[in-house]
């Protein structure tokens, strides 16, 4: 598919440039430079130059930039989707070598949402952003935004002005400065963005979620904000996000929703099912059913947030300890179903993102139940494969 790989657009501003980003440290005025020091540099060049004559030898033996992934899942289903990971700060120092190898994309968990990134009026913390973009430049790898508009994480500044509410057009242009920041950071890396994530009331009887974004803009909200997204980032696949789309009900609201902006000309390319499931949930039928429907709209299917909980949503006992062998073959077998549904549907399927690397660090760990462990993803806590990562590769048809 064209759009995973990232584009070589404007290079990310510097602090210079972004002077509200913040600024990084320099070294001091009149610091003369120590002589110890001129001779570690001397050794310095030699080791580099020494270095340099052996890259013809070790070239072949570190995989290149353009690799990453090639030889893990992402190498097993290139003729189908690509296969990406949710990271953070930690699961990048902790779950390197498992990112690089298996994953051909990358969504930050947290680390570019407006909470984390914007925090404050004219106050930007890209650092977490930054690490996880650099990564994935550095190993020829995309990234999927996550997420630009969104009623939760988001802090309460967006929708104040002098002590009260703001209105529409403050926040429509904070929505603007803020699109056009990400933008020229990351543009050149994100291929696709979550622009409205989980608008869709789980109520019955209720269409929309009850946000600030709808009650200072109306309904019209999300067309703003695809609308505002295809202006700023003209590259960029642009996609609603939710959960429970499986749901009877949600999915009609959801398919209500995005065949209305689709008829009335709004920029949306596809659709996010983020994919929180369980060991018995969903069959293949369901989710074959789902993606088709949506792709009947024209609309491209990714698998955004892929997990499979040992525990059914419900459920909130605490007694297991650790995932017996029946539970681990369920879940193989979940897995597995899931992937054999994905490939046999994979014309309407870009990507597969997983939500999270292995399960050291999920964040089913505190939800439902706050502490209590889970053990939902393809890696043990020792980042050893599971039964289910064989699953997965057996779906392809590929070798472990």
């Amino acid at each position: 598919m064209t759009n995973q790989t990232p584009r070589g657009g404007s290079r990310p501003k510097t602090n210079r440039e972004h002077g509200t980003w913040l600024r990084a440290c320099r070294k001091p005025r009149g610091v003369a430079p120590c002589p110890v020091a001129q001779v570690w540099v001397v050794f310095g060049v030699i080791l580099l130059l020494a270095s340099s004559m052996m890259g013809c030898a070790t070239q072949e033996a570190s995989p290149s930039a353009s690799q990453a992934g090639s030889g893990g899942l992402n190498g097993v289903f290139s003729e189908h989707f690509t296969i990406g990971g949710a990271v953070n700060s930690s699961t990048v120092l902790g779950s390197r070598e498992l990112i690089v190898k298996h994953f051909g994309s990358l969504t930050a968990e947290n680390e570019m949402k407006p909470m984390v990134i914007h925090p404050r009026m004219g106050s930007w913390i890209p650092y977490g952003a930054d690490e996880i973009a650099n990564l994935a430049r550095e190993h020829g790898m995309g990234m999927r935004g996550h997420t630009l508009v969104w009623h939760q994480q988001t802090p309460g500044w967006f929708f104040s002005s002098m002590g009260a509410q703001a209105s529409p057009e403050v926040l429509l242009e904070r929505l603007e400065d803020h699109f056009t920041r990400m933008q020229d950071r990351y543009g050149d890396v994100v291929y696709a963005w979550d622009v409205v994530n989980e608008a869709i009331s789980d109520a019955p009887g209720e269409f929309l979620r009850p946000s600030p974004y709808l009650e200072i803009l109306g309904e019209d909200y999300i067309e703003e904000a695809f609308r505002l997204a295809k202006r700023i980032m003209p590259d960029a696949k642009l996609y609603y996000n939710d959960y429970s789309v499986l749901d009877p009900a949600k999915q009609d609201k959801i398919y209500t929703l995005l065949s209305g902006l689709l008829e009335k000309g709004v920029p949306i390319d596809g659709i996010g099912f983020q994919g929180h499931w369980n060991i018995y949930f969903p069959d293949s039928r369901t989710l074959e059913r789902g993606i088709q429907r949506f792709a009947a709209l024209g609309l491209d299917v990714q698998i955004t947030e892929l997990d499979v909980s040992v525990y059914r949503h419900e459920d909130r006992a605490t007694r297991l300890k650790e995932p017996t062998p029946e539970i681990l073959e369920l879940q193989a077998d979940r897995y597995r179903e899931i992937f054999q549904t994905l490939v046999n549907n994979s014309q309407y399927v870009s990507n597969v993102t997983f939500w999270g690397v292995a399960d050291d660090k999920t964040w089913l760990d505190n939800f439902p139940v706050s502490g209590r462990k889970n053990w939902p993803l393809l890696f043990a806590e020792d980042h050893s494969p599971k039964p289910a990562y064989y699953a997965v590769v057996e779906a392809a048809g590929g070798n472990p």
